[in-house]
């Protein structure tokens, strides 16, 4: 059984699910708990990723983190004990990872984490929370990187649960980016290749904070020498007119809202951007795999990687610093692409599954 709720965890899922579903004797139990239930935040990702459609859709919405994580482990329990799985896979790090891993093993059912190991070390993200506690929770540990290894390790997690698999969201860009390098994204938003940044933004640590959010709008105002693709998650937009920063930027030239976008329309906008702005976990990687430089609205990532090699900076949500690192970054910034990926060789989803029939 795997279980997935939002939009990451479906990206990173689809290589995994294709493999499965290769495997006449592996009966793949999909079941989505509803934690992202807007279509252009869930749905859409199933029908251009081509993914079969979830056997079991929960439907459970929105809510505080305990309403949202109490309810999906109610529901899960019920259709666990109905579904009977021989193995609970969750993968990342969302309400719906944690809620899955707490039902199976209170149902004392084996539990795989797909991206284990992966630290912020700040416990005020919700993301860290759920992953440290999934990690201790599973029965077999797929880390994406080595330092994820590293991590788990330092943690006292027996090695024989850990594996090095690679990272599967690796393997579905590997396995999309022909088709996103067709999107006519650049041409429907009227952007240039290689003038322009995407900016994406959703943590409720800049979102939920008015200053916050204040702070990074104002940086982005005074961007002024780099059109600015701007795709509004709701609960962004909502927070914008709140605190009536939407009529600002609105009224500002050189940035362009827009409703969000795909999979493969994100991609073909990362890698044909000059820079990406974000706090987003998955497009740190997606920037540092196609090679664009980011910046990114944080002051810790779990994807320490890329900032070591000098293709990721982090900027936390101050107005100055993003303005000064974009500036630096626009005149020359320095990465070490060539150095081997530590994501891993494209085959995470393979190694995972050899694992899982294997243990």
């Amino acid at each position: 059984m795997l279980v997935l709720g939002a939009r990451p965890q479906i990206i990173k899922s689809a290589p995994l699910i294709r493999e499965a579903l290769k495997k006449s004797d592996l009966e793949l139990q999909i079941v989505h708990t509803g934690q992202h239930y807007d279509y252009e935040m869930s749905k859409i990702f199933f029908d251009e990723l081509d993914l079969p459609t979830p056997l079991v859709d929960l439907g459970v919405g929105s809510g505080t983190h305990a309403q949202q994580t109490g309810t999906m482990m109610i529901s899960l329990e019920k259709t666990m004990l109905r579904l009977k799985p021989a193995m609970v896979l969750v993968p990342g790090d969302t309400n719906s990872t944690l809620a899955g891993a707490l039902a199976a093993i209170k149902l004392h059912l084996p539990l795989g984490h797909v991206e284990a190991g992966a630290r912020s070390y700040d416990m005020q993200m919700p993301e860290e929370v759920n992953r440290r506690l999934t990690d201790h929770c599973s029965t077999l540990l797929f880390a994406p990187t080595q330092n994820c290894v590293r991590n788990l390790e330092e943690e006292g997690l027996p090695n024989h649960s850990i594996h090095f698999s690679g990272d599967t969201m690796y393997d579905a860009l590997l396995h999309h980016l022909p088709q996103a390098l067709k999107s006519d994204a650049l041409n429907r938003f009227g952007l240039e290749h290689k003038n322009y940044g995407v900016v994406t933004l959703h943590r409720p640590e800049n979102v939920d904070n008015a200053e916050a959010l204040r702070s990074i709008v104002e940086a982005l105002l005074q961007l002024r020498d780099l059109t600015l693709f701007f795709p509004v998650h709701p609960r962004v937009m909502k927070m914008l007119r709140a605190t009536n920063l939407l009529i600002r930027l609105r009224r500002t030239e050189h940035l362009e809202l827009a409703d969000p976008v795909g999979y493969l329309d994100m991609l073909n906008l990362i890698k044909s951007a000059k820079m990406v702005f974000t706090d987003s976990g998955g497009l740190q990687k997606e920037a540092f795999w196609l090679r664009t430089p980011c910046l990114t609205f944080r002051d810790r990532t779990e994807w320490v990687e890329t900032v070591l090699r000098g293709a990721n900076v982090l900027v936390g949500n101050s107005t100055d610093l993003i303005v000064q690192k974009t500036g630096e970054c626009l005149l020359k910034q320095r990465t070490d692409w060539e150095s081997p990926n530590p994501f891993g060789d494209g085959h995470a989803s393979t190694k995972i599954l050899q694992s899982l029939c294997h243990d």
